[in-house]
């Protein structure tokens, strides 16, 4: 599943190809949407919260919020009119045409359609946006201290405590501080301040593109050499895997 950060630069470059203009053809390719038509609307803004997209529509029946959710698939495409579609169309769940270009959704997990009034019944489970302009880091780490018993890597994932950190900005962020995943967040202390502002400070540089990893995905830790363990954790059919290394995290 994208990381928060990936889904940010979703919303931005969304907001960039299709913000502001007016609706000249919207094509809902799931069952409840099927006969949904907003054309002649116009797109106001999209924005991400965690990683949830909301694309925020003024039509003549109301103003609307499209919302959706990448998953583990699911990618948006801006594209030229008349140029062919990068994924079959079956994929397709939503195609919005504007004057100027095609915004695309393929495999998208989430696609509904809410009043914008009602926005938080989508997304008002979530925690704080760890890249939310109103991020506050002091309530960030009162609301993973409710949970002192659970492990870290798993608080740092829960959607609903922090919203936009995955599995490789958990394990990431851990080795940096040279903290065991598997501790408790009591056990981190501390050091939780330092260590959300790192995360943040990571996905701001979208660290997750860089392909310089210094413990996901990797067989040798780049810091001592040694080699890394491999887990999957999480509850059956959803497991994550995790990294780290047992030298340098102690």
């Amino acid at each position: 599943m994208p990381e928060g950060d990936a889904v940010h630069r979703t919303a931005r470059r969304l907001e960039k190809g299709i913000g502001g203009q007016r609706l000249m053809r919207t094509d809902f390719r799931v069952p409840k949407l099927a006969t949904v038509d907003l054309s002649g609307g116009t797109v106001v803004e999209t924005v991400a919260r965690g990683k949830h997209l909301l694309t925020r529509i003024d039509h003549e029946t109301g103003e609307w919020t499209l919302h959706t959710h990448l998953k583990m698939e699911g990618t948006w495409r801006i594209l030229e009119h008349g140029r062919r579609w990068p994924k079959p169309a079956f994929q397709a769940r939503v195609a919005l045409r504007t004057e100027k270009v095609e915004a695309v959704g393929f495999l998208l997990g989430i696609v509904e359609l809410v009043r914008r009034d009602r926005e938080e019944d989508v997304v008002g489970h979530l925690g704080p946006d760890i890249l939310g302009d109103d991020w506050d880091p002091d309530i960030a780490v009162a609301r993973l201290a409710q949970q002192p018993d659970r492990p870290l890597f798993e608080a740092l994932r829960d959607q609903t405590i922090l919203a936009g950190i995955g599995t490789i900005y958990a394990a990431e962020t851990c080795f940096i501080a040279g903290l065991d995943p598997m501790h408790t967040v009591a056990e981190a202390g501390d050091r939780l301040p330092r260590l959300l502002q790192r995360t943040r400070d990571l996905m701001q540089a979208d660290w997750s593109r860089s392909g310089r990893m210094w413990i996901y995905g990797r067989k040798a830790c780049r810091r001592c050499g040694g080699t890394v363990t491999r887990i999957k954790v999480g509850p059956p059919g959803k497991e994550r895997p995790l990294y780290f290394c047992p030298r340098c995290q102690t």
